[in-house]
């Protein structure tokens, strides 16, 4: 849906915290906030959908943007209802929210922080959107969260795993409910050793910014507790689609896993290459030698095809799980498009409704009522357990999934295989572990 479906209101700042018939809720006080950015006016409200529409992560983006509008037929009253049907938050009535039809803009992220900006930046300034969501890369999210921070507008963070969106680089107005690089490690590692033993070397193709980093950070401290040696790790480009480069000296190592932290188009092509230098056929120090993948997506599975077979890794959420908010989402998505959601489609689906939820419960469209409703939020129903957004770094906490590649998969979508649910309290943390630690959530900006 282009932005010229909609009249392009600029930057608003009201005073009319409680305009438009909305209740002011307790705990705002009208002196302190005596306006906010882009308060609706009339009878719509206009979020900003910003996706990678191209670049390396496009098939994430296009699957976050299917699941963005269908949150919004669903906000709005239309279809099944989704998992509003099984949210066990109640104050979604299917009347868009605090009765105003939901309406939506969108960007291309590209997958660069300077494109993801400007377009958040569009569309705050010139369509009035009153919440940005979406991104499919940390570099991303980290970029468009303080940009977001500083416009007074929410940031719903869509994909992004690195430590630094909710540890080092967190905002006041940014929010995430997708898991991060510190719990893929700390529910991996386990199985990892339970499979390969404690006795390995591993060698690790880290994409290069803050979510490889990350990642290949949580990785190395969690194997390497367990007994695990890592013996090199290599950074690479994003923009990097032939790692024939990277793969060969793995070859000479000494080096029996490898670590591909890499998503997206570079995974599928990373882990190409892999197998096309035999690796996964080779012996090495009397041990087959194994890949490994942190972060894991159905649509990763899918462009790898069968390569990805007996491979583990982390997702966030799976198509196949068979809790009633999973089953809702999987119907409901199936039945607009034909085929089940990957994560991306999962978690930016259900920040949508988060914040529609939180409006609802908050009486406003102020982003300081809105993150005080987020902040220490419980909730379930919505497809991964019982939740908590974390009010000290508004991270959420939750089960983790270790899912392998299917050995015999029964369609093109039956790809991966859950293995293990992680409990919560094996992946949580405390605000200043090493791994997350830096950084201030500041306060809370309205815009005005």
């Amino acid at each position: 849906m282009s932005t010229s479906n909609f009249t392009r209101r600029g930057l608003l700042k009201t005073g009319a915290v409680a305009g438009a018939g909305l209740a002011l809720p307790t705990y705002l006080s009208a002196a302190n906030h005596a306006g906010y950015t882009n308060a609706p006016q009339g009878s719509t409200v206009t979020l900003g959908f910003n996706v990678p529409q191209s670049g390396p992560y496009a098939d994430e983006g296009a699957d976050e943007l299917r699941a963005y509008e269908l949150a919004v037929e669903h906000l709005n009253g239309g279809g099944d209802g989704g998992l509003m049907n099984t949210f066990s938050s109640k104050a979604l009535q299917g009347n868009g929210i605090l009765g105003k039809k939901v309406e939506y803009v969108t960007g291309d992220t590209q997958t660069k922080s300077d494109a993801a900006r400007a377009s958040a930046k569009s569309m705050i300034e010139k369509d009035g959107a009153v919440m940005i969501t979406g991104g499919s890369s940390s570099g991303v999210a980290v970029a468009v969260q303080a940009l977001c921070q500083d416009a007074g507008v929410i940031f719903m963070a869509g994909l992004t795993h690195s430590n630094d969106t909710t540890g080092k680089d967190k905002k006041a107005n940014g929010f995430r409910h997708f898991f991060n690089s510190y719990m893929s490690g700390a529910a991996l590692a386990p199985v990892l050793a339970a499979n390969y033993g404690t006795d390995r070397k591993a060698y690790h193709l880290t994409a290069d910014y803050n979510w490889g980093y990350t990642t290949e950070e949580a990785v190395r401290s969690s194997t390497e507790a367990l007994g695990w040696e890592t013996v090199n790790a290599v950074k690479t480009p994003l923009a990097s689609t032939d790692f024939s480069s990277y793969i060969a000296p793995v070859l000479n190592s000494g080096a029996d896993v490898l670590v591909l932290n890499h998503y997206g188009g570079n995974m599928v092509n990373s882990l190409t290459n892999a197998v096309q230098f035999g690796l996964r056929d080779k012996t090495i120090n009397n041990k087959n030698f194994e890949i490994v993948v942190p972060l894991y997506s159905r649509l990763m599975a899918k462009g790898a095809g069968a390569n990805v077979k007996g491979i583990f890794g982390s997702t966030n959420w799976h198509w196949s799980l068979t809790d009633e908010g999973s089953k809702a989402f999987v119907k409901s998505f199936g039945t607009k498009y034909g085929f089940p959601p990957s994560q991306a489609a999962h978690t930016c689906y259900v920040q949508a409704l988060l914040y529609a939820d939180a409006c609802e419960r908050a009486g406003t469209f102020n982003p300081c009522g809105v993150a005080e409703a987020l902040e220490g939020f419980e909730f379930d129903g919505m497809g991964n357990g019982k939740t908590l957004y974390r009010a000290e770094d508004h991270q959420c906490f939750k089960d983790v999934l270790v899912v392998k590649g299917k050995e015999n998969p029964t369609s093109e979508f039956d790809l991966l295989e859950i293995v293990e649910v992680t409990p919560v309290e094996q992946v949580t943390y405390a605000v200043d572990h090493p791994q997350v630690a830096g950084g201030s959530l500041g306060s809370c900006n309205p815009g005005a």
